[in-house]
């Protein structure tokens, strides 16, 4: 029986989550301390625990799901449910501005969680702009927004687990034109389309009587996630974080430099970026990717994934059949209709493969544009 449409868009990690042997992890995490001791210790905790889960190769996405927990200055946590299972905080320690927590990680990875199950989703950045220009004065910081962007870029490709970035687009996000947002993501073989802004870089001064006034500064963020399929916005989230500004008001600050993102005011905007990386994570990890068919030729197909998206030769694809259509009203809708075909990988490239048709009298319908979805292997 052919499965609905919708069936596709529901994870497939879902199916059998048959656990590995638990281990445990001892991490030490760090966090420079801003607002107060109780918050660099919950992000010197979250750190330990991120560090843990990426070695451990559990999925990160776990971490979002935990996160409320970890604002109790308690010593130990257990969770249920989770890949993450037991917590202990064993040492802290302040030195240097810095928060250091040392803690023993129970870990316990699945053999079926998402990003193992699934090929890295294709991603296309839009520049994060700073919404009011004036707010970079102090510091003349007008280039944070290309700077973000990168970091971001570059927070996603080190240590995302479900997504590559297919690069960053010079043109502007306008969510208010789906048509032309889904034929940005086809140009780019994006899967989905992620932006934002900056919408708060405003400071204020703590004025000190015997020694040199404290400026706190703001960041704030907005990140959207649009369906590079349908144009569609799946999630919209704020986000903001406050650190102490540690430069002179005069000084001229270069955004590119290591003093600056080494600087408490820079860590929180890394901070940030991991945020948007995890929930991103959480969102997105377990929707089923969908790799395209960009060629035919006799029983050979060609796809717009390949290594970098986690493509091996040998692995096998079915084939589902796109057929779009336009709804009463004049919307376009996507249709995917399931197909017998089965397809194997015979060769991988860095950002494409070659498949072979598995059923050679079937070949012919195939098209440009058909996705296919990775089947599961039946463990032994």
């Amino acid at each position: 029986m052919r499965k609905k449409t919708s069936a596709l868009l529901l994870s497939l990690c879902s199916l059998l989550s048959a656990p590995l042997q638990a281990s445990w992890y001892e991490i030490t995490g760090n966090a420079i301390i801003l607002e107060s001791e109780s918050l660099a210790r919950q992000n010197a905790l979250e750190d330990a625990v991120f560090q843990a889960t990426s070695y451990a190769g559990a999925d990160i996405a776990n971490i979002g799901l935990i996160k409320p927990y970890l604002e109790d200055g308690k010593k130990d946590y257990h969770f249920s449910g989770n890949e993450i299972r037991h917590i202990s905080v064993t040492k802290t320690e302040k030195k240097g501005g810095k928060y250091y927590l040392t803690a023993r990680i129970e870990i316990a990875p699945s053999a079926k969680n998402c990003h193992r199950t699934q090929y890295k989703k294709g991603l296309l950045l839009g520049e994060f702009a700073i919404a009011y220009p004036q707010h970079a004065a102090l510091g003349s910081i007008y280039q944070l927004g290309d700077d973000f962007t990168q970091l971001f870029n570059r927070q996603l490709n080190k240590n995302s687990q479900s997504f590559v970035t297919a690069g960053i687009t010079p043109f502007p996000v306008n969510p208010g034109q789906p048509d032309s947002l889904t034929m940005m993501a086809e140009d780019n073989d994006a899967q989905y389309i992620v932006s934002g802004e900056i919408t708060d870089l405003t400071s204020t001064v703590d004025n000190q009587i015997l020694r040199t006034d404290k400026i706190n500064r703001q960041f704030a963020a907005t990140l959207m996630i649009i369906d590079g399929k349908t144009g569609e916005i799946l999630m919209q989230n704020n986000y903001r974080e406050v650190a102490n500004w540690p430069f002179s008001r005069t000084s001229l600050v270069d955004t590119k430099s290591a003093r600056f993102w080494q600087s408490g005011y820079g860590q929180a905007i890394v901070r940030v970026s991991r945020n948007m990386m995890l929930d991103l994570e959480s969102t997105l990890s377990c929707r089923t990717s969908l790799p395209e068919v960009v060629s035919t030729r006799g029983n050979a197909v060609q796809i717009n994934v390949g290594r970098i998206h986690g493509v091996r030769a040998g692995d096998q694809l079915a084939l589902w059949h796109s057929a779009g259509f336009i709804d009463q009203n004049g919307i376009p809708r996507n249709r995917m209709v399931q197909t017998n075909i089965t397809l194997t990988v015979d060769r991988v490239y860095e950002k494409s493969s070659e498949l072979v048709v598995r059923q050679p009298e079937l070949a012919a319908s195939i098209q440009p544009g058909d996705l296919l979805t990775k089947q599961l292997r039946t463990l032994d």
